[in-house]
């Protein structure tokens, strides 16, 4: 496959903060048609490669480009219009009162509070992923009184509006009830059938991995643990390596749960 074929190519990526290595030489590619999950504990650097990738942290080393862009060589802003992320952070910085709709359109142009001028397609455009999403009842109802799970949708809805080539889901399903969860996680299946956009999904559940997913990068302490089909790296080996302690992998229903190891 020709490197331009590639929605998202990492090499040697370290960053280093206050004498600590926070991510160590990590190597990944994502190519048109996978879909990945990012999995790993509290601490493994997943957030901190999210931040990178999308030009908030400043890598200490290594290279990395995004839809045939590279870092440091190319205005990370407007890539950042073709990237879709979701992540509970941008939360904090929608106003209280701007309603669903206007949070939508904001993803067009990769704002948060809009500002820039809207046109009615603009507004008939973020109706309509409203609708996809499933979320086209609560359009003019305000963000302050959105549920957990509204918001969710709210901001896969935001990521969409701007045809995303890369959607990137930073721990979406937190602080979802079970239902609200299982609701969520079919909308994302819907989501990978219709095949565009690349979805990457960070998480530490490995029960958020439905079907659709083809791929898995896993990460401990900054560092790589296996990258590739979910097949081949989803094992209770690669699991025990992942979280640090001897686990059990279980696949039952098209659905993967961890437990511990009984000794």
């Amino acid at each position: 496959m020709r490197k331009e074929e590639s929605v998202l190519e990492i090499r040697g990526l370290r960053v280093e903060r206050g004498g600590t290595a926070i991510l160590r030489g990590v190597n990944w590619r994502v190519e048109r048609g996978e879909h990945w999950v990012i999995l790993g504990a509290n601490g493994s650097g997943k957030t901190s490669m999210l931040k990178a990738l999308t030009g908030f942290m400043t890598p200490t080393a290594g290279e990395f480009s995004a839809l045939g862009q590279t870092y440091g060589a190319s205005d990370w802003r407007t890539l950042r219009e073709k990237v879709g992320v979701v992540t509970s952070a941008f939360g904090a910085s929608i106003p209280p009162a701007e309603k669903a709709i206007e949070t939508v359109m904001s993803g067009k142009y990769a704002q948060l509070d809009l500002w820039a001028p809207v046109t009615k397609a603009d507004r008939a455009a973020a109706r309509r992923w409203l609708r996809v999403v499933g979320a086209e009842r609560i359009a003019e109802r305000e963000w302050l009184y959105l549920s957990q799970g509204e918001r969710q949708r709210v901001l896969i809805a935001r990521a969409l509006m701007g045809r995303p080539e890369l959607l990137i889901l930073d721990e979406p399903c937190g602080g979802l009830d079970p239902v609200v969860r299982e609701d969520f996680l079919e909308m994302m299946r819907g989501l990978m059938k219709e095949a565009k956009p690349v979805l990457v999904l960070v998480t530490h559940h490995v029960e958020e991995i439905v079907d659709g997913f083809t791929h898995a990068l896993m990460l401990r302490e900054g560092g790589v643990v296996a990258a590739g089909r979910l097949e081949e790296v989803m094992n209770s080996r690669r699991m025990s390596e992942t979280f640090g302690v001897a686990m059990k992998l279980i696949r039952a229903r098209g659905r993967y749960r961890l437990e511990r190891a009984r000794k």
